[in-house]
């Protein structure tokens, strides 16, 4: 195992100084036409981190409401970070100025969400019960506070 481990070339997430990264949104990676965006909540090794349940509810939120939105088409993926401090967001050929400025309006529109949680029967999701409203609008308001003012040029690590 210790010759495989040796071998194994660095994923580029790993790559980044996580003793430095602070809350905020930027470009993770670029695959081809894909563009990986990194939307980090919390800082990194600095608890509190996000809990699971509130992961699972902006998980389902942010999907449907960027599922839902005039750039459905380019979403390709939104997800949770391991490391519970935020998620990744995968886009097809994007404007970042656009997706920035969407990234804003579902975060504002899940900090004051106040319907249902889509996707909660036992028929939709693997761990339906498992869900936390109030945890997941809180943490979207410091995340809102943090990107408010976010532009294209601060999309770097």
């Amino acid at each position: 195992m210790e010759k495989v481990q040796s071998s194994l070339k660095k994923i580029a997430s790993f790559t980044v100084d996580h003793t430095r990264l602070m809350p905020g949104m930027y470009i993770s990676r670029v695959d081809g036409d894909v563009v990986t965006y990194d939307l980090r909540f919390c800082r990194p090794n600095h608890p509190p981190f996000m809990e699971t349940p509130a992961i699972h509810t902006i998980e389902h939120l942010f999907a449907t409401l960027a599922r839902n939105s005039e750039m459905s088409g380019d979403v390709i993926y939104f997800g949770p970070m391991g490391c519970r401090t935020g998620f990744y967001l995968l886009m097809r050929n994007p404007d970042h100025a656009a997706v920035i400025g969407l990234v804003k309006r579902i975060t504002e529109d899940i900090a004051g969400w106040e319907s249902g949680i889509p996707g909660t029967t036992p028929e939709e999701c693997g761990n339906y019960l498992e869900h936390d409203l109030a945890g997941a609008r809180q943490w979207a308001e410091r995340f809102l506070t943090v990107i408010s003012h976010w532009d294209v040029n601060m999309l770097n690590y």
